[in-house]
């Protein structure tokens, strides 16, 4: 018994040659599609489209064809014509019996584009492209005009249903015609040719070379009413790349007036490169790369080429201009948001895998480095204003992604998930944010005087030590490492840059209350100045005061009463304190500190007797209020930037409009 079951598992282990199959032809491309598509869904059936077009395109772009159409049938089958040279139809001298049109449809690794003395540069590399989708498509046919004679053939998953067939004289007219029809075995029945996506891909063709006219046409029945995808179109772009750009940009505003975007070649005659690069207010971009007319989805060496080449340009002119903060920007900053478009024509590209998703050229990100740095450096210098505008909203990004970072790893240092805030805030008792108030004061002195003149249910205090940061003129580090910032950002809850949202937000209320003197003034306006960067949100949901606090304290018989400033002192004066008997009593507060509890409630933080300024900017989203957003921006630049010689012109032009300095 024991040795029937070992003659039994040895039969069962036997390993032989016959047990190793050898597929011939283009049985290895229908036995496993993947290899050679990478798959049998949606974006593999396009991409036997893209196979054919591709070689039309080699034909356009080597000089020999002007124009190329793609119909879509009713039927579902896909035709691509060209006015090219027409497919060599001569007898192979390695396949006697066999012309060279059979070879390529019939034949893996087969094709003109290997040696480089056909074609200079092309997108058809591997010789498979046609064959792959010849042996998936259950009919396809093939014409040839060429010497003025037409020829014709025919074939089914790959396989010739009979040599092929000179039909006769033609006249003008060359060019070769391929119809397929993608095989439902191997793409299920169900599986369409999506005109949205084929006419797309007519346009990305048309844009990437401006020298070839691509005709469009599709079957009405395939279209939905709400199509926007035409029935019939001729696509021809004259400016390349910058036509998409300006289409798919249309009336958005950008930071720079113009693009970026232009044509350069290669030293040697390496190839060329070509590209159109802007940077919208809205932060929605995109990046479509290419290599001979061939998408790269994930990019590759010629996309780090142009990063690289970028973001060096930009660090230089920053450091030219005398700008320091220009050096933190990296190349995620300059890409992030933009709206790139990047096309290389280059000699024997190497790719990633058949589909070609991803250039791995190493010579590539050298030779676009190089070609559009030069570019880049030039376009800076000969725009001043709008390189300045692109480098500082490169920098915001930049403070942005380090803020992100720090936030990061000052939540992976927290312990729990537990509310963390400030230990010098006193909160407010309250939970939700209805009807609560935060005051942000200066030292703790005056906040000790407002925690004991507060409304502790809904009022909470936060004693900052002197004078903040200047946000405007600060660097990301110092920025990133201000603990009064910090702690204020951590109060408020809301967030900062990209990460503020209001609904966050922990109070009503945000009420700056400093001194009623110059240094108060000073403080009011720093804090302004981290709000309107920091959080403009804050003040443009109406969220953000001033407190008023009284300079001056007046006394007469029996009439008290709080003056602002001199101004209000001088009218409280002739007013009120005219028919007064006796001398009125004229204390001046050295600060909120010195005030007694009762007379800070009383004067500035009981709802039912105080003002409160509330502090509006433009909005930036209203387009009737570009211009009050400019000068707004301006102004804060002026007064608060890193630019001394600003302030001195601000001060110079309105000194004639101050009266009674406080010094």
């Amino acid at each position: 018994m024991s040795d029937l079951f070992q003659n039994t598992a040895r039969k069962q282990d036997s390993y032989s040659a016959s047990d190793i199959e050898v597929l011939e032809g283009l049985e290895p491309v229908r036995r496993r599609p993947g290899m050679y598509i990478g798959g049998t869904d949606e974006r593999a059936l396009h991409h036997l489209a893209s196979e054919i077009l591709d070689n039309a395109m080699d034909e356009a772009v080597a000089g020999h064809a002007s124009r190329i159409d793609l119909e879509l049938a009713a039927d579902g089958s896909v035709t691509v014509r060209d006015n090219g040279r027409g497919i060599p139809v001569d007898e192979h001298p390695k396949y006697p019996g066999k012309s060279a049109l059979e070879v390529i449809f019939t034949t893996l690794h087969s094709g003109g584009k290997f040696s480089g003395k056909v074609y200079a540069t092309s997108g058809g590399l591997h010789g498979v492209g046609s064959a792959v989708v010849n042996a998936l498509s259950d009919r396809l046919h093939v014409e040839v005009a060429r010497d003025r004679q037409l020829f014709t053939q025919t074939y089914s998953r790959g396989v010739p249903l009979g040599p092929i067939v000179n039909v006769g004289p033609v006249h003008n007219r060359r060019g070769t015609v391929v119809t397929f029809h993608p095989d439902a075995l191997i793409f299920g029945e169900d599986a369409k040719l999506k005109p949205e996506r084929l006419y797309r891909l007519c346009r990305s063709k048309a844009y990437l070379y401006r020298g070839v006219e691509i005709r469009w046409s599709c079957d009405p029945g395939l279209l939905a009413a709400d199509s926007p995808v035409p029935a019939a179109e001729t696509l021809h772009f004259p400016n390349g790349l910058l036509d998409y750009l300006s289409g798919a940009l249309k009336d958005r505003r950008s930071v720079t007036p113009q693009p970026f975007a232009g044509e350069t070649a290669f030293p040697n005659e390496a190839g060329r490169v070509e590209w159109a690069i802007a940077w919208p207010d809205d932060d929605e971009g995109f990046s479509h790369t290419y290599c001979n007319t061939i998408p790269t989805p994930l990019g590759g060496t010629h996309e780090q080429g142009l990063r690289s080449a970028l973001t060096r340009a930009l660090k230089g002119y920053g450091e030219l201009v005398g700008n320091k903060r220009a050096a933190q920007v990296t190349a995620d900053d300059v890409m992030d948001g933009a709206t790139v478009l990047l096309s290389v024509f280059i000699r024997d590209p190497q790719f990633q895998g058949q589909t070609k998703e991803r250039l791995v050229s190493p010579e590539a990100q050298r030779l676009v480095d190089v070609a559009i740095k030069d570019h880049f450096d030039h376009w800076l210098s000969a725009t001043p204003d709008a390189s300045k505008a692109l480098i500082e909203r490169l920098i915001e990004k930049a403070e942005e992604r380090a803020r992100k970072r720090a936030a990061k790893e000052m939540a992976r240092k927290s312990p729990t998930r537990r509310l963390r805030l400030p230990g010098k805030l006193a909160d407010c008792s309250r939970q939700s944010a209805e009807n609560t108030e935060i005051f942000i004061v200066e030292g703790d002195s005056a906040g000790g005087s407002a925690k004991q003149a507060r409304n502790r249910e809904t009022q909470a205090i936060l004693p900052l030590r002197g004078k903040i940061l200047n946000v405007a003129s600060a660097s990301v580090d110092k920025l990133r490492g201000n603990q009064e910032l910090a702690d204020l950002a951590q109060a408020l809850g809301c967030g900062t840059g990209k990460e503020f949202s209001v609904d966050k937000l922990r109070y009503e209320r945000v009420i700056i209350m400093t001194d009623a003197d110059v240094d108060g003034a000073h403080i009011a306006s720093l804090l302004m100045t981290f709000f309107y960067r920091e959080m403009p949100g804050l003040i443009q949901s109406g969220h953000l005061y001033l407190a008023l606090p009284p300079l001056y304290r007046l006394s007469g018989g029996n009439t008290v009463r709080y003056a602002r400033d001199d101004a209000h002192k001088d009218e409280l004066m002739k007013t009120v304190f005219k028919n007064v008997r006796g001398k009125v009593e004229i204390s001046r507060f050295k600060g909120l500190g010195e005030m007694p509890p009762g007379q800070l409630k009383e004067t500035t933080m009981d709802p039912s007797k105080r003002t409160l300024l509330r502090v509006v900017v433009p909005d930036l989203k209203d387009p009737d209020q570009e211009d009050d957003v400019k000068a707004t921006q301006s102004l804060v630049e002026s007064l608060m930037g890193r630019k001394a010689e600003l302030r001195f012109k601000y001060i110079t032009e309105n000194a004639k409009f101050a009266q009674d300095l406080d010094v």
